[in-house]
């Protein structure tokens, strides 16, 4: 009995689809965030966010995330990751939350639009939630 080999271009091909499935899942783990050059960035996958720390106009520490529609994104186990629309006001809110259960970071920017995020470890969190509060009391002491 003879054996039939497999075409090379499957197999490469099915190596693709894996380092490409591994690379999206490395993407979309956690949230990955940075404050340089006095921007805030968090990206999380397909997902990103690039505010001036200048126009924070309100940090806030919240237990639950509001009623909201999914416009783009995904919800699995407990992370929260997407664009969604606010019930309410028909707004645009983007959510970067690796953990449901742990406190969020509400950030109001730009007058009115919002963001939720939390890390993975609530440690982080807070120490994320203390560097923008800062950032945000140094700000409303310089305009004063």
């Amino acid at each position: 009995m003879g054996t039939k080999k497999r075409h090379w271009l499957w197999n490469i091909l099915i190596v693709l689809t894996l380092v490409l499935c591994v690379l999206a899942f490395v993407e979309h783990y956690k949230n990955w965030h940075k404050i340089e050059e006095g921007n805030f960035k968090i990206f999380s996958g397909l997902y990103y966010q690039k505010i001036p720390l200048t126009e924070l106009d309100s940090v806030l520490l919240v237990d639950k995330l509001p009623e909201m529609e999914r416009s783009s994104g995904f919800s699995w186990m407990e992370k929260e990751k997407g664009v969604f629309m606010d019930s309410i006001t028909q707004t645009k809110i983007y959510v970067f939350v690796d953990d449901l259960y742990q406190q969020k970071i509400k950030v109001v920017h730009h007058d009115s639009l919002k963001m939720y995020l939390n890390l993975k470890d609530s440690l982080e969190t807070q120490k994320l939630y203390a560097i923008l509060q800062s950032n945000l009391s140094g700000e409303t002491e310089q305009s004063n």
